[in-house]
């Protein structure tokens, strides 16, 4: 599979030049035959609290990366905020900022569904190989006053590898990572994740990599955004835990960089030479939160 990573300098709550840059890498990329472009985390508004701007109810991201998917036929990462109607207690929010979902979605050129589990949302009729809502709203900066968390998993399986995602702060929650690879042997982590807190992206990446003996795509926005500094830090972790040197490197101004790798499945090949899951005891896990 050949992966390309977009490290983007993602322009403040501007959909419209936020999906131009998007359009002026799917040109630069070219003829480089990639299969999967992945852009950071709420690709094309940044890490807003201002859901009534950013928010979605008609899927316009998604069909909007469809577009390009079939045009340039590269299946493609994005982040988008889906506003629901309702809190839970479905209390009518339309008056007031509504409550969101931060979701993350793979759109290809063919309108495959790939879900995967018993709780499907009801988004089937949208045209995504795979979507995730983050888990983990980030209660630190006020995102849970906005977001409730998702509660699914869903998995793709893509040019010879099983697929799944998490968002940003859900890295440091170990255990979805543990359920995810039963089935992924490549996880995404899309982020906006700021450079004060860089060498714990670095640090959870390779930790993250290393239990799961799998691939880590870590994406990461770069630049000055709102106020918020972010370092990029983007890079592929193999199943070993190493840092993957890219095949390609695209450099842009102001630190944005498009990395590509040409990735073959060796997880099942790592697993078994150094069988660790085999030895995990779920059950016994979980009596203890139970006591």
């Amino acid at each position: 599979m050949r992966v390309a990573l977009f490290q983007m300098n993602i322009i403040w709550e501007n959909k419209k030049e936020n999906l131009r840059k998007l359009v002026d890498t799917l040109e630069t990329l070219g003829k480089k035959n990639v299969d999967l472009l992945l852009m950071p985390e709420t690709s094309l508004t940044g890490f807003s609290m201002n859901t009534d701007i950013t928010g979605e109810e008609n899927f316009e991201t998604v069909k909007n990366i469809k577009k390009l998917a079939t045009q340039y036929g590269v299946a493609i990462g994005v982040g988008w905020t889906k506003r629901l109607g309702e809190d839970k207690k479905g209390n009518d929010k339309s008056a007031t900022k509504a409550l969101c979902e931060n979701h993350y979605s793979i759109v290809g050129p063919d309108a495959v569904d790939g879900f995967d589990g018993a709780d499907k949302p009801d988004i089937l009729d949208v045209p995504m190989l795979l979507d995730y809502a983050k888990i983990h709203p980030f209660s630190y900066s006020g995102e849970d006053k906005y977001f409730i968390g998702g509660d699914y998993q869903d998995f793709l399986f893509y040019k010879d590898f099983n697929i799944s995602t998490a968002i940003c702060y859900d890295l440091r929650f170990p255990e979805i990572f543990q359920t995810m690879s039963e089935k992924s042997d490549f996880i995404v982590v899309p982020a906006n994740w700021p450079a004060v807190r860089l060498e714990h992206w670095n640090k959870l990446l390779m930790a993250r990599a290393i239990e799961n003996q799998c691939y880590i795509a870590g994406v990461n926005c770069v630049g000055n955004i709102d106020g918020t500094s972010y370092a990029g830090g983007t890079k592929m972790i193999n199943p070993q835990g190493d840092v993957v040197i890219p095949d390609e490197l695209i450099g842009y101004e102001n630190d944005e960089a498009v990395f590509i790798y040409d990735l073959k499945n060796d997880v099942d090949k790592t697993r078994e030479a150094f069988p660790v899951k085999k030895d995990r005891r779920e059950e016994l896990y979980i009596s203890f939160l139970r006591e």
